[in-house]
């Protein structure tokens, strides 16, 4: 335990800092990237978030990230994320084995993400995004015109089904006469999302493929890993935006699971979620409490405007 002047002072500015309403701090953003079976991390940083009582006033997502967000933002606890994702892979009703590739191969038809939406639909009761306990949005793409497309209103399934709907494998989601697929080609840490409904601090959990080591093995794969290296190339300017990350050490894991679509999770790639958001989690701390120094300051009556 550290029992230096600093922790002891972080420790006491923390406390008073964290148990103010939302409304007497600055709004606290989580943005839970893109990144198939990886970003199954973003579970175990929730956790360690949670566990410590780390404010969190506002959620966006892209892709997998989408899915795991928008659970939390409905209020789903840390244990609970941890047993639905066991049921997110057969959720996508897509099992790349040998017989349904040469189907996709040969068929010229896309398959479709529909059992996701309904997977969604049912967790979340058919909400929409205002009902869901915390502000969320997520990205998708429109594939005619290359332009992101962030959902906050409206009914949440559909958006999150289009914002994990990976191109060249799933049919484009119709949505008001635009066509949508995976938000990650465009927005793979959706900072931006998260400001537009009013975080002014932003800690994003960032699951980035490690290319150096990603060797796919499959159609899936491939396409994935081109959604994922497109990712990348606006990835250094959206990590810049956030005002903390935590980066789980997953480079090294396939986006898509064995052939299994999108997500077969291990309690290893959740635990590396946990592992680093212990290690940052005082870090992340002290960055929030030097962003509100204003406020902190203001109430302790040593800024009178």
């Amino acid at each position: 335990m550290d029992i230096s002047a600093n922790a002891v002072l972080r420790d006491h500015l923390w406390e008073d800092l964290s148990a103010k309403p939302k409304d007497q701090r600055p709004t606290v953003g989580l943005v839970l990237s893109a990144g198939g079976t990886r970003a199954s991390a973003h579970i175990g940083v929730i956790s360690v978030l949670t566990e410590s009582g780390f404010p969190i006033d506002i959620v966006a997502g892209t892709s997998m990230g989408a899915i795991i967000g928008s659970l939390y933002a409905d209020g789903k606890a840390p244990d609970e994320l941890r047993k639905l994702s066991l049921k997110m892979g057969a959720a996508t009703g897509s099992n790349f084995g040998p017989w349904t590739l040469l189907e996709y191969l040969f068929s010229q038809k896309l398959f479709s993400s529909k059992k996701m939406e309904k997977f969604i639909k049912k967790e979340l009761k058919d909400k929409r995004f205002e009902q869901l306990k915390k502000p969320f949005a997520c990205v998708a793409m429109d594939i005619n015109s290359g332009e992101a497309i962030i959902f906050r209103e409206g009914r949440v399934a559909p958006a999150v089904r289009a914002s994990m709907n990976l191109p060249g494998i799933f049919k484009p989601v119709e949505y008001r006469h635009r066509y949508l697929v995976d938000g990650a080609i465009v927005d793979y840490v959706p900072v931006d999302a998260a400001r537009l409904l009013g975080a002014k601090w932003i800690l994003a959990s960032v699951t980035e493929n490690d290319f150096t080591r990603a060797k796919p093995t499959n159609v899936l794969s491939s396409m994935q890993q081109v959604i994922d290296i497109r990712g990348a190339m606006i990835l250094d300017a959206q990590k810049k935006a956030a005002d903390f990350l935590i980066e789980p050490t997953v480079g090294n894991v396939p986006s898509a699971g064995g052939t299994a679509l999108y997500m077969t999770p291990t309690p290893w790639i959740i635990d590396q979620g946990e592992l680093e958001a212990n290690r940052l989690l005082h870090k992340a701390e002290e960055s929030y409490i030097l962003f509100s120094m204003p406020a902190i300051a203001k109430d302790l009556g040593l800024v009178t405007k």
